[in-house]
């Protein structure tokens, strides 16, 4: 194990919730962290194993008031600064649709020496606890991963729908609740079937996890009707076809 040393901010991936996939770098971060900065989507699970550590939430959550990426960035300069060692502590990956980078290139910056510990990304760790896996060789060898909404919260930009859906075996959404209709319309347009295979996995890897099985087409309708919400992880393909064999949870 590397030595987690004053004035040093690591960024730790918290998985998609079950504490019992955490690396043994984040644990280890964690126990010896002066003070944690965890996101919104971290479990209590999670943050037992940093009892002795100054917890500050500073998480974002869609249409909530939240702090601003810069104040997390300087708040997190300011800890490493005063000697201490600092846990960024992220849902997932820090480096999957997290803002990770950016963090990282704010240390940089300010020059502050930090480290990336990984974690299990939902869009992979967390639909495998529903039994859907994001390749197999027999159904789908190729999968793409995308952000539901841009910087702005309005769906993203410059992405070929049309190129996407005749690429990937399985494309795999995150935080593509609010932009779901759009994002369905858009593939259809481009050539996906309307009665491919889609799931829904909400709170992924915990004791709340619900999943919706529907289609395309019926996705949005199906989403309202059930009343499925984030934080959820949506795939798309022949892939999910799969979970009549394989729901283990």
């Amino acid at each position: 194990m590397s030595e987690f040393n004053k004035g040093e901010v690591w960024l730790v991936g918290a998985g998609p919730g079950d504490a019992g996939l955490l690396t043994l770098h984040a644990v280890a971060a964690l126990r010896a962290a002066d003070v944690v900065v965890h996101d919104a989507l971290v479990s209590v699970e999670v943050l037992a194993y940093a009892a002795g550590s100054e917890l500050v939430f500073l998480g974002k959550r869609g249409g909530q008031p939240s702090p601003k990426q810069p104040e997390i960035n300087a708040r997190l300069i300011a800890e490493a600064k005063a000697g201490k060692r600092v846990v960024r502590l992220k849902g997932g990956d820090p480096f999957m649709f997290g803002r990770g980078a950016e963090e990282v290139l704010a240390l940089v910056a300010a020059g502050v020496r930090f480290r990336v510990v990984p974690g299990i990304t939902a869009g992979i760790g967390g639909l495998a606890y529903a039994g859907i896996p994001v390749t197999s060789r027999d159904v789908n060898s190729s999968v793409i991963f995308l952000t539901g909404h841009d910087h702005t919260g309005l769906s993203p930009e410059g992405i070929d729908w049309a190129a996407v859906g005749r690429a990937a075996g399985m494309i795999v959404l995150y935080m593509a609740m609010r932009h779901m209709g759009e994002i369905a319309d858009k593939l259809i347009a481009g050539g996906l079937a309307a009665d491919t295979p889609v799931a829904v996995v909400m709170s992924a890897s915990t004791p709340d996890m619900q999943v919706l099985d529907t289609t395309l087409e019926n996705a949005v309708a199906d989403i309202e009707a059930s009343g499925i919400g984030a934080p959820a992880i949506v795939s798309i393909g022949r892939g999910n076809l799969l979970r009549e064999q394989m729901a283990w949870v």
